[in-house]
């Protein structure tokens, strides 16, 4: 009956796991797509949507810089990365909000080098509705707020040109042009005062100028010292960019997990109170350890399938395009997440070999019911395995589901006499097909597995800590142990290669 009662709890985690991994789909869908932007502002490739912008962040990155004028050098290209950056912050900002405005620089329309505008902002249907200029200018507010009011800027006043400033000056630049527009009033005044109206008008005038400039401002997305940042270490601002995103996904999805897990474990400690199998203390704690269990597990869902699913969505690869516009990429973590915990229970001694299959087997009915199951663990799970065990294992799958549902016609009451004695052989070699397969399997199991449990063990403890910390580059290296173990090399040892193969003209993977 304990061992009943275990065995249900550990089926009943794995279906909520599943249930998790299915609700943060849309979550991993929105934000995975924002964090697909940030690809493209750093390669300067849309592979979705098959367009090469005019530059990246990383060819930006490698401008030549004169050692005379670095400052001044460094400042200008940083511009353009700002540019590129703000695009990739304001079009991810409306995919998480579900709004259909885009925004594209002018350069990457064939507008290069336009006279008054960066940026164009489309709504969803494609009509232009509004256009801005870019200026990072100035090493403070006040200077800036000089540059914008010089004449070389005044073509932007005559135009009613939007400008974005660097997010940490806008505040100081509205705040000191409505106090000199304000400032020039009252200088306008005392000239009238005195009789000098020709000075006067051209204090109103340029009073006019400050109010024109403290309107059309506006705060961009991004500060100085970001695109400074973007401009010198290009992967670094995009990774931060990315794991903000990712944060941003799980926090959401981290609420909307407790709810839903805490829902379940109130039903189920309500039904166990009920039936005397727990006492209320002990069920509210557990109601309160499954909540938070639910709003771990849904966090790291939501992180890591959406960084997930933006490299896949700005893959080169059309089918890992594709792909990620299924549950794939929210699935592919759950996945991994339940497969870990049957290999480590394996690799403990919990179960022996052949349990440890029969449980991949039923988890696997599970996954493929929820969400194509059987693309996702071949993904999530890149181990080569050995023919004769993958062999095996399906045949003791199908010799056990036989004999099962042979055993269940055997109980049924009135059989025929005859239909009995048939049954009862074909159970016979059910049983007999299954020993032999059992005894394959603890062989094989034996002969590939039992040398490698230490670094088998440590493998998993690491990718499923790492699954938790939403440190991908240490899952990478633990998935790494276990190839490697296996005689095989690995392709990727860390993210930015990872990024770098997707950025590259290679077309397929090293298998």
């Amino acid at each position: 009956m304990l061992d009943n009662n275990k065995k249900n709890k550990k089926e009943d985690k794995t279906i909520d796991n599943i249930l998790l991994g299915n609700a943060s789909s849309e979550v991993v869908d929105r934000y995975g797509s924002a964090v697909k932007e940030h690809f493209v502002a750093y390669s300067g490739v849309d592979n979705e949507a098959g367009k090469q912008l005019t530059k990246g962040l990383k060819e930006i990155s490698k401008y030549k810089v004169n050692p005379e004028n670095e400052y001044s050098n460094l400042k200008q290209q940083a511009g353009f990365s700002a540019e590129v950056k703000h695009v990739a912050r304001k079009n991810a900002e409306n995919i998480i909000n579900k709004n259909g405005e885009r925004v594209v620089r002018t350069d990457d329309i064939g507008r290069v080098n336009d006279q008054l505008y960066d940026h164009v902002t489309y709504d969803k249907n494609g009509n232009i509705i509004e256009q801005s200029q870019m200026k990072f200018v100035g090493h403070d507010s006040s200077s800036a707020l000089q540059k914008l009011a010089s004449k070389d800027y005044q073509k932007y006043l005559d135009n009613d040109v939007p400008i974005n400033l660097p997010s940490e000056q806008y505040e100081g630049v509205k705040i000191e042009a409505e106090a000199k527009a304000k400032s020039c009033y009252e200088q306008a005044e005392r000239l009238k005062q005195d009789g000098k109206f020709d000075i006067a008008e051209k204090k109103i005038e340029e009073a006019k100028k400050y109010e024109k400039i403290s309107k059309n401002i506006r705060k961009s997305t991004v500060s100085s010292d970001e695109s400074m940042e973007a401009r010198v270490d290009p992967e670094l601002s995009t990774a931060k960019d990315i794991v903000k995103l990712g944060h941003r996904a799980g926090v959401e999805q981290a609420i909307m997990g407790a709810a839903i897990g805490g829902g379940i474990s109130i039903i189920r400690n309500c039904v166990a109170c009920f039936n005397g199998d727990k006492e209320p203390e002990e069920a509210i704690k557990d109601v309160l350890l499954d909540t938070g269990k639910a709003a771990a597990v849904s966090y790291g869902t939501a992180f890591t399938g959406s960084v997930i699913k933006g490299a896949m969505q700005n893959s080169k690869d059309i089918v890992l395009q594709n792909a990620s516009k299924t549950s794939l990429p929210a699935m592919l973590v759950t996945t991994t997440l339940e497969v870990g915990k049957t290999f480590k229970r394996y690799f403990i001694g919990e179960i022996d070999g052949v349990q440890c299959f029969e449980e991949l087997g039923e988890k696997g009915v599970g996954m493929i019911s929820s969400s194509m199951f059987a693309g996702v663990f071949q993904v999530a799970i890149p181990i080569p395995v050995v023919g004769a065990l993958v062999g095996s294992m399906v045949g003791y799958a199908f010799s056990s589901a036989y004999y099962i549902e042979v055993l269940n016609v055997f109980k049924e009451a009135k059989l025929a006499h005859e239909r009995r004695l048939k049954i009862e052989s074909e159970c016979a070699e059910a049983i007999k097909m299954i020993r032999e397969y059992r005894e394959r399997l603890e062989s094989l199991i034996s002969e590939y597995l039992i040398d490698h449990i230490t670094v088998f063990n440590d493998a998993i403890n690491q990718m499923h800590t790492s699954l938790e910390l939403g440190d991908i580059d240490s899952f990478i290296e633990g998935n790494n142990k276990i190839i490697n173990k296996l005689g095989k090399k690995s392709q990727f040892n860390s993210f930015k290669e990872i990024d770098d193969f997707m950025n590259s003209d290679i077309d397929t993977l090293t298998i």
